[in-house]
């Protein structure tokens, strides 16, 4: 029965990586709408030259690089790549990154809203200047975040298992039951967010709900994140006789571990995402369709 599930683990991480290089190499550069104010990019980079104007500038499944002295009036959106403000360049409305960061040379300016949508899981609220740290400083800074995010994590699992402990219970035993599901579910539920977002950055008049649609998301994935944080202590206890809590917090300690290592840190917790996002996902229909 071991064998199965971490079989099934295998398979579902196998089927990840698989739908995540099918949808980079299933995106031939296409270009949707390309005229002097609009620049709408499928499968590539959109590239504002320098000391162009235009009013919007959308690449999915590439980068939106603005040159220096470069503007960008209304929104500047990459889906599966960054937003790039080179010294000098502007947008004067909103930008936002899905799957991907804000990044501004010095001089750079934005004038409206700055967010990121599942950047390594995660919905923040800040960018980076680019080209200004060295490895062991960035290394450093995500260290910082990183401890700080599983700090504010424990937290909010501390509190859900004094108040709510079922609710993280289900979520375990959900993730031990069905691991392919999970997956799978995650999955099915990234790209159903990813196309929600490209159908609102396309229409434009759905820009604004973009933040709301990452609020929802961020608080899913880590909702179900903890919940896969427990199940990860309950796999990893030696003893029977140890509390939710107790796993709760050897499942926290092995995750911010595994999150210090260059690279493969990253790619261990953003599976866990998936995992946790569909687990949310799986027990929600289940609950629904039983009642």
């Amino acid at each position: 029965m071991k064998g199965i599930k971490i079989n099934s683990l295998i398979l579902a991480l196998v089927a990840a990586v698989s739908v995540f290089l099918l949808s980079t190499t299933a995106l031939a550069q296409t270009d949707v709408n390309i005229n002097n104010s609009n620049i709408i990019r499928f499968g590539g980079d959109v590239i504002v030259p320098p000391n162009q104007v235009v009013e919007n500038a959308h690449a999915i499944g590439g980068d939106v690089m603005i040159q220096e002295g470069a503007r960008v009036t209304q929104t500047a959106i990459a889906i599966d790549g960054d937003v790039i403000l080179e010294k000098g360049a502007r947008v004067d409305g909103d930008a936002y990154a899905v799957g991907g960061e804000i990044i501004t040379e010095p001089g750079a300016t934005i004038g409206g809203a700055s967010a990121t949508v599942l950047e390594n899981g995660r919905w923040g609220m800040y960018g980076r200047t680019r080209g200004t740290s060295s490895f062991a400083v960035r290394y450093l800074l995500h260290t910082t975040f990183h401890l700080l995010n599983a700090l504010i994590g424990t937290i909010i699992g501390v509190l859900i298992l004094v108040w709510r402990p079922n609710f993280l219970l289900n979520l375990a035993a959900t993730v031990n039951q069905y691991p392919l599901q999970s997956g799978l579910w995650g999955l099915g539920g990234l790209f159903a967010v990813i196309l929600l977002v490209i159908l609102l950055a396309v229409s434009l008049i759905g820009i604004p709900l973009l933040p709301l649609v990452g609020l929802v998301v961020a608080v899913t994935a880590i909702l179900g994140t903890l919940g896969v944080t427990l199940w990860v202590g309950q796999r990893a206890s030696t003893s029977a006789q140890r509390s939710p809590m107790q796993q709760f917090f050897i499942g926290v300690l092995i995750l911010t571990v595994i999150g210090l290592i260059p690279v493969l840190g990253g790619l261990v917790l953003s599976v866990v995402n998936i995992f946790g996002f569909g687990a949310l996902l799986l027990w929600l229909f289940n609950k629904r369709r039983s009642a």
